[in-house]
């Protein structure tokens, strides 16, 4: 017969716990780098639209028991180092943020809503995801330094 708290105690003491969650019967460390972009790549979430988006993602992520772990909103895309917990899927995850995201803002803004090319969508339909693992810290940089790297490439070709 397996006795798990054994098995667990055993467990705590070979892994680094503060890398991982933990839940009545499980520990985990599911982290995932998910990049995702408003309608026809418009560049509209700057200003006040962008700080709500940050903010509603923030506030939707601890609602569902997600940890945020790095957060860059661009003007025409998000990026998010997330950490999901096991009984959340990534597809549950990202129908909530963005339809929730979605109800806000066109409630919030009506404008956005009276442009037919929206039709009641504000994101794209899919968005791009990648575990993160050993790569982690390389991951989040790029995350953190994003808007750097596209500020000088928008001045370069300013310049040319």
């Amino acid at each position: 017969m397996l006795n798990l708290p054994l098995i667990f105690s055993e467990v705590k003491k070979e892994i680094n716990m503060s890398r991982y969650e933990q839940a009545s019967h499980v520990f985990w460390r599911c982290q995932y780098h998910i990049v995702w972009t408003p309608k026809y790549r418009f560049r509209v979430l700057k200003n006040k639209l962008g700080k709500d988006v940050y903010r509603c993602i923030h506030v939707y992520c601890q609602q569902l028991g997600c940890i945020v772990v790095e957060l860059n909103v661009q003007i025409d895309h998000v990026h998010l180092v997330v950490k999901i917990p096991p009984k959340l899927s990534i597809s549950n995850l990202m129908g909530a943020l963005k339809g929730k995201i979605a109800l806000k803002l066109f409630s919030k803004y009506p404008h956005l809503r009276k442009n037919k090319m929206w039709g009641n969508h504000f994101w794209q339909r899919g968005y791009f995801v990648d575990s993160v693992g050993i790569n982690e810290e390389i991951i989040r940089r790029y995350v953190r330094h994003q808007e750097k790297v596209e500020r000088q490439e928008q001045a370069q070709l300013a310049l040319e």
